[in-house]
């Protein structure tokens, strides 16, 4: 009979009204997100007519996720600044597009046009455009949806005596824009700076500054438009390494799915063949997996945390497929600048459903009770590490005064969207979950008392255990792992996600391999604790994923200072979270599935 103070969900008008509108807001969130994506077209011009020139951010080029607004540099600026309405997304990458001095006719040529005529500078300022040049500071502008940058000017250092240190400021700024005259339309556009042009600052005279820009029009026949910084990372070389490393890590599947079916086909069956024949007294002079079979399927401790892993990985692996194979398939333009953020974000409030019905589901077979702990768990098992990293980040961040700490509005929609999307879905799919599943059914009965657990050799214990099991599929992706972190912490763009699925597969089958046969290992030393290690033995990846982000960054990177790295090693422990959660959940299952394969098949009281 059930407990009055167990709440019933399934059967409350409310509830089911809570369901009609969370799934009416994931279906206007999804609608909104798709066309928001999607909604970028090239614009036709006249000739003559104006073309929009955007100021964005500023920022050490080493250091991506440390930005600034334009306007943070003495460079002129209007007389009043229209900031551009943004997207989710651009908020999210730290864009502060404003309107600019800079006027730009279709097909009409400029040369050395001023910007806003003569104007002087504090000595402050004048100093902070020397530390920005020191710094490597880019400047970002946006021409007719291409986003263009170029260095404020460079340092000349020589170490022969006497020492010579100076520094240039780039003055002009010149454009070269390709457009196609039949379809009076800009295919691409590059900024450069004028190396010629560039002065000595320390000739400068009562900090007066100057600006220039120059535009230079060329025709072309492209009829699709060109955008360099997506076609340079992914060269015929890069693409001939990728291609090897996603062939040698499908020849490791191959060769793991190798072991594991030698295993299934030859040594369990050996096993089950012996163990089927052999009776009750000699069972005592065996040994091996038969031996614990009635201590195999007791219930793991901390059985709702255990549901809630299960739950929030299944979710990811879900939501990492979802946004993968749209990228694969271009349904949806997601190297739109922004929009991937802006999907993720979204499409994790409106799959929370899924955490809710597999954690519930778990939890019910493991006859739990305290339902609304696990729900709340689920809910935050990941959200409260993300939120906390967000809050550590967004505080450096407004410290400094950066672009990358969100404005209040964007944290406000952000909650709501979690409250009123993400947490009653979690809910719903938690109360669907609860009532679809019954008391787990397993294959052999469970004693009361606990078999004594054997002293095991070193070589058995969850450290090497983790080693082997994270080792494997960190082999198979650690070329592909360079690309991806200098997609998200370098200025390259990554555009073969059809490889990273392939990648994620490959991944995911080395893990469930892996994890099988390191569970019969483990099940063969009659060890029965194999709940929580089958996790772990996956989620190890996470350990090596992390090891390589710190090789990254200190050999692979040129980021410095305070605001990267503190958001460098906060986001590369929540992403290493995420890999856990992932990795942890495939390597449960595909275990899972194994050991009620082998304890179906044997004869047992």
């Amino acid at each position: 009979m059930q407990s009055n103070a167990t709440p019933r969900w399934h059967s409350s008008k409310r509830s089911r009204r809570m369901a009609v509108v969370s799934y009416r807001w994931c279906f206007m969130l999804l609608s909104f997100a798709f066309v928001v994506v999607n909604c970028a077209s090239a614009t036709k011009y006249k000739q003559g007519e104006n073309v929009p020139v955007y100021v964005n951010k500023v920022g050490p080029y080493g250091n991506t996720h440390e930005t600034y607004h334009f306007y943070q540099l003495p460079i002129c600026r209007p007389e009043k600044v229209i900031h551009k309405s943004l997207s989710l997304g651009q908020v999210l990458e730290g864009d502060r597009i404003a309107e600019s001095n800079f006027r730009i006719n279709f097909g009409i040529d400029e040369r050395f046009r001023t910007l806003c005529g003569k104007y002087m500078i504090s000595e402050s300022d004048f100093n902070m455009l020397e530390r920005a040049i020191e710094e490597q500071f880019y400047i970002e502008l946006i021409v007719d949806d291409f986003r263009v940058r170029t260095f404020l000017g460079y340092v000349d250092e020589e170490n022969n005596f006497p020492h010579s240190h100076k520094i240039f400021l780039y003055n002009n700024f010149i454009f070269i824009i390709e457009y196609n005259p039949d379809l009076q339309e800009i295919i691409s556009v590059k900024l450069q700076s004028d190396v010629d042009s560039a002065k000595d600052m320390s000739t400068f005279e009562k900090n007066e500054l100057e600006w220039f820009y120059s535009v230079h029009w060329t025709t072309t026949k492209q009829r699709v438009r060109q955008e360099e910084d997506k076609q340079a990372f992914f060269n015929a070389r890069t693409m001939r390494i990728q291609w090897i490393s996603v062939l040698n890590s499908a020849l490791l599947v191959v060769l793991l799915v190798l072991l594991v079916g030698f295993i299934l086909l030859s040594v369990v069956r050996r096993d089950l063949n012996r163990y089927n024949d052999v009776n009750e007294d000699e069972l005592f002079l065996e040994n091996g997996w038969k031996t614990i079979s009635m201590d195999v399927f007791r219930t793991p401790s901390n059985a709702s945390l255990f549901a809630a892993i299960l739950g929030v990985g299944s979710q990811f692996i879900f939501l990492t497929m979802l946004i993968l194979l749209l990228g694969s398939t271009n349904v949806v333009n997601v190297h739109r600048h922004g929009a991937l953020n802006a999907l993720a974000v979204i499409f994790y409030a409106c799959t929370c459903g899924i955490s809710g019905f597999v954690s519930a589901r778990k939890y019910r077979q493991f006859d739990g009770r305290d339902w609304i702990k696990n729900v709340n768990l689920t809910t935050g098992l990941f959200t409260v590490p993300m939120f906390l990293v967000w809050a550590l980040n967004n505080t450096f961040s407004w410290a400094y005064n950066s672009t990358q700490a969100l404005p209040y509005t964007t944290v406000i929609a952000l909650a709501l969207l979690w409250l009123c999307v993400g947490y009653p879905l979690t809910v719903l799919g938690a109360a669907v979950g609860r009532n679809v599943s019954s008391r787990y059914s397993a294959p052999c009965r469970t004693r009361n008392v606990p078999r004594q657990l054997p002293a095991l050799p070193w070589y058995h214990s969850p450290i090497f255990f983790g080693f082997l099991g994270g080792f494997l599929p960190f082999s198979a992706i650690s070329v592909e792992l360079y690309y991806v972190f200098s997609a998200v912490w370098g200025r390259e763009v990554y555009v073969l996600f059809y490889i990273l699925l392939i990648m994620f597969v490959i991944m995911a089958m080395v893990v469930a391999t892996s994890s099988m046969a390191l569970t019969y290992f483990q099940l063969n030393a009659e060890d029965y604790n194999w709940w929580w290690r089958s996790i772990f033995t996956g989620g190890a990846l996470s350990v090596f994923v992390f090891f390589y982000g710190i090789f990254f960054y200190v050999y692979r990177s040129e980021m410095w200072g305070i605001l990267q790295t503190t958001q460098f090693f906060s986001y590369l422990l929540l992403l290493c979270y995420m890999f856990f959660l992932i990795m942890g959940t495939v390597s449960f299952f595909a275990s899972h599935s194994f050991v009620r394969f082998i304890y179906s098949n044997v004869k047992t009281d």
